[in-house]
């Protein structure tokens, strides 16, 4: 790696030097190729997909080469059904082996220099970051037991997944999902149908409920970086995101409610003493504190960059890494091994997701860069739907675009995509067109539940139901649940917020 300063030149995605000038044209140009990079770099570094395909020209790129990603999902959707052995002992390599089959056509296509710095700065900005923050957080959530012991009930669930979705907004959907995870598993321990307990934590707690405040999701952290106001997102997002969630709690209610009088518990289980117990609290400040490790990262500019392979990583990112990992550390080492033993906790459900988002970063590579090239770019025509026209911008079709491109996308480099496609100035677009925003905005958390990769911890929170014995739907078994479920919450949001 080499250090510098944001005053010093950068190299292109391709890893080619720049040309050489001189005297005050040079300067000029110098300051303004790396105050752009390192300002794209800031955010790239943070979080993933926003600029994997920035250094080479997709508007002719062909939708030929998505079908690795599109592979990719149908892996994740049928392995499990149609050869779960092979799939549950192998996917890790069938991982790799569609990364490969983008990346080595892509080499002979586009060079091995533009090749390598595409895989260099997805693995290196984007990857190890998110693997980074989701296992630092999924580490010390493990370490944290939370035992409710109250009667089994439809309203104890309504209880633990309303706090789940407030909690959401605070730490991050992917620390509340993590800290919330197992307690609603041992609430539900004792019966039979659980699947649809987990459907809806996923769609609320991993998903819905982090809509309100920058640190929610990352699509909504890039807004703030990009300067939306940090309590603009609250008060704006505050009436759609009350709207799903009370939808959203009434309906499980309603399913719960038959589910578990149709399926009566054992009477000495319904009968415990009324009860919370916490073990491993010295890791709630451990948890503020990885929160608080990522709003330092974006709020903090160093100005110094390293480059590798043509990316360039800031300083504070690294920073942010480092302290993820010693806040890990920490964990495991002074968390009792009981108080895990007692969560259940297991490297597996991580580990999961460290292999098959090696494919996904990878794969989604020209995906992304086909829908960064805008109108002219394969993906041309869905994007010159949301032009504005003569009665101003289409909010329902950014809603539903910017939500459904987020479901089997990753959410932030589409939150960026059509931010851009609609001004990009945060002052107009939280005025003026604050309901585009809001489309945007919504559309990019609320729609993320709708498929297993939709966000990061959807994928986590399956893995972990399904180590404690909860048979799981498959990938198109749990679309099934969310279309059902979503599709006409969706389309009150859409009636009520975005008329069209």
């Amino acid at each position: 790696m080499e250090s510098r300063s944001s005053s010093s030149n950068r190299r292109g995605l391709s890893g080619a030097a720049e040309p050489r000038a001189s005297g005050r044209q040079t300067a000029r140009r110098s300051l303004r190729c790396t105050s752009a990079a390192s300002a794209a770099g800031s955010i790239a570094a943070l979080l993933p997909s926003l600029a994997a395909a920035a250094g080479f020209d997709a508007t002719h790129l062909s939708l030929a080469w998505g079908i690795p990603f599109l592979a990719m999902l149908l892996s994740i959707a049928l392995g499990p059904m149609l050869a779960p052995h092979f799939w549950h002992a192998h996917y890790g390599k069938v991982s790799v082996g569609l990364a490969a089959l983008f990346a080595v056509p892509f080499a002979l296509a586009y060079g091995g220099s533009t090749a390598f710095a595409q895989v260099v700065h997805a693995m290196v900005a984007e990857y190890l970051p998110f693997v980074v923050l989701l296992g630092t957080l999924y580490c010390v959530a493990g370490g944290i037991h939370v035992r409710a012991e109250y009667p089994p009930s439809p309203m104890l669930n309504v209880s633990l997944l309303a706090v789940g979705t407030v909690l959401a907004s605070i730490i991050g959907t992917t620390g509340a999902a993590m800290l919330m995870i197992r307690p609603i598993i041992r609430a539900n321990a004792m019966r039979e149908h659980r699947v649809h307990v987990i459907v809806f934590f996923i769609c609320l707690v991993a998903n819905a409920g982090g809509a309100l405040t920058p640190l929610g999701d990352p699509p909504l952290f890039v807004g703030f970086l990009r300067g939306v106001d940090f309590f603009w997102t609250a008060q704006t997002m505050a009436g759609p995101t009350l709207v799903l969630v009370l939808v959203l709690l009434v309906l499980f209610w309603l399913i719960d409610r038959f589910v578990f009088g149709s399926r009566p518990l054992t009477p000495s289980a319904m009968e415990p003493v009324p009860s919370i117990v916490i073990q491993g609290a010295l890791n709630v400040p451990l948890l503020a504190g990885a929160v608080g490790a990522v709003l330092m990262s974006g709020v903090w500019k160093t100005g110094v960059e390293f480059d590798v392979a043509g990316t360039a990583v800031p300083l504070q990112d690294l920073v942010r890494d480092a302290i993820l990992i010693g806040i890990c550390a920490l964990s495991l080492r002074t968390t009792p091994t009981q108080v895990r033993e007692a969560n259940g906790f297991t490297w597996g459900p991580i580990l999961e997701v460290v292999k098959l988002f090696v494919g996904i970063f990878i794969t989604i590579i020209p995906v992304i860069a086909i829908l960064r090239a805008g109108g002219d770019g394969s993906l041309g025509a869905l994007v010159r739907l949301v032009e504005p026209g003569p009665d101003g911008s289409p909010d329902a079709l950014y809603f539903w675009l910017t939500g459904l491109l987020s479901a089997f996308l990753d959410n932030v480099p589409t939150y960026l995509v059509f931010f851009n496609l609609a001004g990009g100035d945060a002052h107009t677009l939280m005025t003026e067109q604050g309901r585009t925003l809001l489309a945007i905005s919504a559309g990019a958390v609320f729609m993320g539940a709708l498929t297993y990769i939709g966000n990061a911890p959807n994928l986590m929170v399956k893995s972990i139901a399904e180590e404690a014995g909860i048979a799981m739907p498959g990938f198109f078994g749990y679309m099934a649940w969310t279309l059902a479920i979503l599709l006409p919450a969706f389309a009150l949001v859409t009636w009520l917020y975005f008329p069209l």
